[in-house]
């Protein structure tokens, strides 16, 4: 199982830790892209137009500030690193032994910056986002794409895909889609209707990802899209649009309305 999330636009600085070690991270092919773009993001946070360019406001200037000292900067496992409400809900750090061995194999962040990382991967806190158009890069998803494709291609090799990413960052790599399926969250209200929900959305995603490395841990590895729509089946209402061939599928989490 391959759990796919996208990063926090908040993170939490480390306060120590060393700095970050590129060849050490997880998939090394991306070690040139992810110095260059380091290197580039290092010098677009100095500038004067900082802010415009990284798209973001003055109460996020430290945030900015920070990225010119990413080559020394401390780090942390990537899920210190990455905090908000998806990673509340996830709680990896409370994790029971087996299940978060099921984390550090099955969960990977797609990040703006880094690429990929997976949970132990020691990062700094940074700010950009996947939908920056960095001078003379372009869109980042763009940019990523054709170096992600190579080498998550491999790694998603008969592999069931739980994707958790919101658009900007699915559009980074397209994961096989005959073995995909992206999760979907809707709300009922009390007359019986649904909406698509936004801060409920990154949360249940966060306890769908948790709730699949425990029942991972406890009864054995996903083999299909329709095993994982049974076990998340015993704690939500889900509904299951098949993948195709052309296609990932949709795994629909329809909560219940809220309690007042």
């Amino acid at each position: 199982m391959l759990i796919l999330l996208p990063p926090s636009e908040s993170k939490t600085a480390p306060v120590s830790g060393d700095p970050v070690s590129l060849d050490t991270l997880s998939f090394p092919e991306l070690t040139k892209d992810r110095d260059h773009l380091a290197t580039t993001l290092a010098r677009v946070s100095g500038q004067k137009n900082a802010l415009s360019v990284l798209g973001v406001g003055e109460s996020l200037a430290t945030d900015v500030a920070r990225n010119r000292e990413l080559p020394t900067a401390p780090t942390a496992p990537a899920l210190s690193v990455y905090s908000g409400v998806l990673y509340d809900a996830l709680d990896a750090d409370s994790l029971s032994g087996a299940a978060h061995e099921v984390a550090e194999r099955s969960l990977m962040v797609i990040s703006a910056l880094w690429g990929a990382v997976r949970p132990s991967d020691h990062i700094p806190a940074y700010r950009l986002s996947m939908g920056t158009d960095l001078p003379r890069h372009g869109k980042l998803n763009t940019w990523w794409k054709p170096r992600l494709s190579p080498v998550l291609d491999r790694v998603a090799t008969d592999q069931v895909i739980v994707d958790c990413r919101s658009a900007a960052y699915a559009a980074a790599w397209k994961a096989p889609a005959a073995e995909t399926i992206a999760v979907r969250v809707e709300q009922l209200n009390e007359a019986g209707k649904r909406s698509v929900v936004s801060h409920n959305a990154k949360y249940t995603r966060g306890l769908v990802a948790r709730f699949l490395c425990e029942y991972e841990a406890e009864h054995g590895a996903f083999e299909t899209v329709h095993a994982v729509r049974d076990a998340l089946s015993k704690r939500w209402r889900v509904e299951l649009t098949e993948p195709t061939a052309r296609k990932a599928g949709t795994l629909t989490v329809v909560l219940d309305p809220p309690t007042v």
